[in-house]
């Protein structure tokens, strides 16, 4: 067996675990959420339908799907990305060699780390096929006049030529997701009236025509873009004397600026800069007064708070799998008391005084102790929402129909994260098309918020086998506050999985 086969066999191990649900029950929780068929799917990229180069540059005429040298070479708005790209490998290649100088690393089998290779971004054998598309309108609340967002996510795939003829397939570690607005606010209908976000709503919940549901265009207006995030699986890395297994991506994102007409870099949404917060004392202070402030703590707990800028990171490592203990690994470490060596942002006392006021204006849904607030700081982060029930770090890998047989393929589209969320964005549609202000509060990323329904009751989305589970206290025999309601189904009993004293994973009681 190959040393990249091994690998293949540990991630696995690892990440695949034992799905309960059959791809025909994945689709119908996705149902008016997400386009996943893959017989659709395949149409719209084929025919060029829906591809990247004919979304950004419609008058290119181009017969088949651009490979990726041309389309980061003939689609101008995508200048900035690659360069961008190849600095955050320069640099995650000098952090590593940093902090392992035993170790190498580079392309191929032949290193330590196998990083991912960048000459896949600029060959003639490469594209990205769409995998998937993705109803937001959950994340309204960022903007109301664009109803939410709709996400078009699409795989990096290499096609080579077979010997006997044709080309076969293979998928890469890596998405781009174009991010549009889920409508135009000046956009009419057929009585030239504006198209309210009821409507859209109405049209994904009815499961309406693919064109509707993007927006009624093939060709979306400057004023449809809004950003391109790209997720790739920058390095792997097997156990070692140093190091256990280890797997990181790399997370960027790029605004559409309507007035270069490029996706620019940007920050990451709510991508806490932790090494400069730390670093530096102003920021320290000033974060911390505008997180525990009582409005922001509010949205904190809801997940719909919008950190500034000013604290941010421009990108993001995840490693994989982080685990369930507090470690290095999650992005707020050493933000908190006794995580680290150094002084925290946030003391006990911080924390424990401010939700106390929270508390007493009946402010507080999920965040009721220190340890609930320590784990929204984490999963409230794109690298750590990324890092809880993944697949890897990805949440949407895509559909594969690129598979013999798609509608067979034991590869799930989706992580539990992203299945399990799927009902409390079909209820804020639901919200939005009988004409109500949807709840647009989300529990924490490790349990769905379920909002009354028993549909994922007994999965392991919610409370089956390998859901994660809140442990009681050995000394009170008492679960945290914040995870009260995080229990097993009948038949499982929440057991340590790791150090973790707070939360565990849901397995037969006779474990």
């Amino acid at each position: 067996m190959s040393r990249a086969l091994r690998i293949l066999v540990a991630v696995a191990a690892l990440f695949g675990g034992v799905v309960s649900l059959s791809a025909a029950e994945n689709a119908q929780l996705a149902r008016g959420t997400a386009i996943t068929d893959p017989d659709l799917l395949r149409k719209l990229d084929q025919n060029d339908t829906l591809t990247i180069s004919r979304l950004l540059r419609p008058e290119l005429n181009a017969d088949v799907p651009l490979a990726t040298d041309l389309m980061f070479s003939s689609l101008p708005q995508l200048k900035a990305i690659p360069p961008a790209i190849d600095a955050e490998f320069d640099r995650y290649i000098a952090r590593y060699r940093a902090i392992y100088p035993g170790e190498t690393i580079g392309v191929g089998e032949g290193f330590d780390a196998q990083l991912f290779d960048l000459a896949n971004l600029k060959s003639r054998d490469t594209r990205f096929v769409l995998a998937g598309i993705v109803n937001r309108m959950d994340r309204a609340y960022v903007s109301e006049e664009s109803c939410g967002e709709i996400r078009l996510i699409y795989r990096l795939a290499r096609f080579d030529n077979r010997p006997e003829g044709g080309k076969t397939a293979t998928r890469l570690p890596m998405t781009f997701n174009l991010v549009m607005k889920a409508r135009d606010a000046r956009q009419t209908d057929g009585n030239g009236r504006p198209i309210a976000c009821a409507e859209v709503a109405r049209r994904w919940l009815d499961n309406g025509d693919w064109q509707e549901l993007i927006g009624g265009s093939f060709h979306p207006s400057d004023a449809m873009l809004d950003r391109i995030e790209t997720n790739i699986q920058v390095s792997v890395a097997p156990k070692s004397a140093l190091h256990d297994f280890r797997s990181d991506y790399l997370l960027k994102v790029f605004k559409y600026d309507a007035a270069t007409k490029q996706f620019e870099e940007s920050t990451l949404e709510n991508q806490i800069d932790r090494d400069r917060i730390l670093a530096d004392n102003d920021l320290r202070r000033d974060f911390k007064h505008w997180l525990l402030a009582p409005d922001h703590l509010r949205e904190f707990d809801r997940g719909t708070v919008l950190i500034p800028e000013k604290f941010l990171a421009r990108a993001a490592v995840v490693p994989t799998p982080a685990g369930l203990d507090a470690s290095a690994l999650q992005p707020e470490f050493g933000m908190m008391q006794g995580e680290g060596k150094g002084d925290p942002v946030f003391s006990d006392d911080d924390v424990v005084g401010a939700l106390k006021q929270a508390t007493a204006r009946g402010d507080m849904q999920n965040i009721r102790s220190v340890a609930g607030f320590q784990r929204r700081l984490n999963d409230v982060t794109c690298a750590g929402c990324h890092q809880t029930r993944g697949i890897g770090g990805f949440h949407f890998p895509g559909v594969d129909w690129l598979a013999d047989q798609p509608s067979k393929s034991t590869i799930v589209p989706a992580s539990p994260h992203f299945l399990g969320d799927q009902l409390r964005r079909r209820d804020i549609l639901t919200a939005f098309a009988a004409g109500k202000r949807p709840d647009f509060s989300r529990g924490f990323a490790d349990r769905p918020q379920t909002r009354g329904s028993r549909e994922l009751a007994g999965s392991e989305y919610q409370d089956g086998w390998g859901a994660h589970c809140s442990l009681q206290n050995a000394g009170s025999g008492t679960r945290d506050e914040s995870f009260t309601s995080w229990s097993c189904a009948n038949g499982l009993t929440c057991q340590a999985a790791a150090a973790s004293s707070r939360i565990g994973m849901c397995f037969i009681k006779t474990r």
